[in-house]
């Protein structure tokens, strides 16, 4: 009797672990496409369990707002796909200033291969009398100092012509957003031999599978591509700089590019916007923010941010990545980069994930 007894609380507690093992969701694998995307795999929004009929409303906030496309990854495998007013599939969209983080990832790349070093000075690659500062205070800008707006060059001019690269503070002691990061480009190239773009083509680009180009704009360099190739290096960020099985960027690298790089606005990191932070600082003042950059969005997430609301957000604890392609969504009050509009955006977002 004792031993039926005790089989039979055995059975009991099989069959109490196995509902356990049951309720418990498998982690499904990341998911990375071919470097032809043709077969993008995808994944329901039903198998997520988000809410579908919240998807209407955000797409109509999308129209309403002059969205070109908008997509989200999990995993790596498109729940959403979407293109309005005309725009299609292949074709290519200016990134405007969330095309920083190119040349954030190029610089790190640039660094693992021991081209270059970021805390060296931007004259050990650009040569002295690469700015109109005195010799003393241009020799205290490290390439790091380019990475986190932290120059010290006059912000009065963002076009980048030596005339325009005044003094106005010490290296790191003042953050300000400012197109001189470009100059970063040019120590990528005189440090690799090579014309940047090449450089960046060979290193990441063709890697990751991407198709794009780099066309001068009115002020500096833009890179342009079609939506799922802004998706695929929102991916690259998603994974820390990896993809499949090869790191594209040292992970420590890409690290440090999205956390605080600076104690003036804490809410930056190597050319990223930092959600979560409690406190940032926007482009063209030196007003302190006392609050998340987009209180909406998860507190992990990272962004690249360019004018006219061209958007990647990555969100590390949902693995997802999310891109937003389009004219200003405000016309008549365009942002540089951060904008109301990413809060709202994210309001109608997590109506639909949540």
């Amino acid at each position: 009797m004792k031993n039926i007894s005790f089989l039979f609380i055995l059975l009991l507690s099989f069959i109490g672990c196995k509902k356990d093992d049951d309720d418990v969701q498998p982690t499904e694998t990341m998911y990375f496409p071919s470097i032809s995307d043709s077969d993008w795999e995808t994944t329901s929004l039903s198998s997520l369990g988000w809410d579908e009929s919240k998807v209407a409303p955000l797409k109509e906030y999308l129209i309403l707002k002059n969205t070109k496309s908008f997509m989200i990854l999990v995993n790596g495998r498109i729940v959403m796909e979407e293109y309005f007013d005309g725009h299609t599939k292949t074709e290519t969209w200016p990134w405007n200033s969330a095309g920083k983080t190119l040349v954030s990832a190029s610089t790190g790349i640039a660094q693992q291969e021991g081209l270059l070093n970021i805390n060296n000075k931007a004259s050990d690659y650009l040569g002295n009398g690469w700015t109109s500062e005195p010799l003393e205070k241009e020799s205290l800008i490290t390439s790091r100092h380019l990475l986190t707006m932290t120059s010290g060059i006059n912000d009065e001019n963002n076009l980048v012509i030596k005339s325009n690269l005044t003094y106005l503070a010490d290296a790191g002691t003042r953050w300000s957003y400012h197109n001189v990061f470009q100059k970063l480009m040019d120590v990528v190239a005189e440090s690799s031999n090579q014309d940047f773009e090449s450089y960046f083509n060979a290193k990441l680009k063709n890697k990751i599978g991407m198709e794009g180009f780099w066309n001068n704009g009115l002020i500096f360099k833009i890179y342009h591509s079609n939506t799922r190739s802004m998706a695929r290096f929102g991916l690259l960020a998603l994974n820390k700089g990896k993809w499949q099985n090869e790191q594209v960027i040292n992970e420590a690298f890409f690290n440090e590019s999205i956390s605080s790089s600076q104690n003036i606005n804490p809410s930056y990191g190597y050319l990223w916007w930092l959600n979560g932070k409690g406190n940032f600082m926007v482009p063209g003042g030196q007003t302190m923010y006392p609050t998340n950059l987009v209180p909406n969005a998860p507190n992990d997430m990272y962004a690249a941010m360019g004018a006219e609301d061209q958007r990647i957000y990555v969100v590390p604890s949902k693995n997802m990545v999310i891109i937003r392609m389009g004219n200003a969504a405000e016309p008549l009050n365009p942002s540089f980069a951060l904008s109301g509009f990413d809060n709202e955006l994210w309001e109608k977002i997590n109506a639909v994930i949540k």
